[in-house]
């Protein structure tokens, strides 16, 4: 059986460590740091290239998914988990939309997790059953009740527009999304033209005002150059 190497992030340090000692005694799955916020949680990415993230929904007075949106947009292959107290479908929505595999209560017993890290390590996604209905209504039927002005944009778009809400220029936006600069200018063109925008900086106050905040860790740079 394959090894998962997981990163459990949560600033609850007695749920944290109890969570990561009951997966690391699995034989498959191993746990080499915990972090309990956001800054440390990118670090410890870079440092120990986990293949899957445990990560809270709530980070004291940070949000998770201003941590799964810079995993994702850094490190595409590592699958996330997000763990929640709650399960309100706009905000499962948003995980998913985000890159998120899979939403687990934290009230779910340990073996029931253990099930999921390995469906997700398999490529597999789970849901809580009772949110299932509205999170798919939301993601497959009717998408326009997702109340976000944003909702117009393409998943790449919306990429781009985040690395633009973080201050990074469209050189280092190409670079690190693997394109071209001429794609990402196009790509650009299109998202203004949907917002109704005249620059990247009204854009970047459009997506700030509806809830895009600038990921945790981010390197700014002039938004001059763009």
């Amino acid at each position: 059986m394959e090894t998962v190497r997981i990163l459990v992030i949560d600033d609850h340090p007695l749920f944290a460590e109890t969570l990561a000692a009951r997966l690391g005694s699995e034989p498959d799955l191993v746990v080499p740091a915990i972090a309990d916020g956001a800054d440390r949680a990118l670090g410890l990415i870079e440092g120990e290239q986990p293949s899957m993230l445990l990560l809270d929904y709530k980070l004291g007075r940070e949000n998770g998914l201003n941590v799964l949106r810079a995993a994702h947009r850094r490190h595409p292959a590592v699958k996330v988990i997000m763990l929640s107290a709650m399960s309100e479908a706009p905000t499962v929505v948003e995980a998913m939309r985000c890159g998120a595999k899979a939403w687990v209560p934290k009230s779910v017993d340990s073996r029931e997790l253990i099930r999921i890290i390995r469906l997700v390590a398999r490529g597999g996604c789970w849901l809580p059953e009772e949110c299932l209905g509205p999170v798919l209504e939301r993601l497959l039927v009717a998408p326009d009740l997702v109340s976000d002005v944003l909702i117009c944009l393409t998943a790449r778009e919306r990429q781009i527009l985040q690395c633009t809400v973080d201050g990074v220029s469209r050189a280092d936006i190409a670079t690190s999304l693997f394109l071209s600069p001429n794609t990402v200018r196009t790509h650009t063109q299109n998202l203004l033209a949907k917002l109704h925008c005249h620059s990247l900086l009204e854009a970047v106050a459009l997506a700030r005002r509806n809830g895009m905040q600038p990921t945790p860790g981010a390197t700014a740079s002039s938004l001059s150059s763009h």
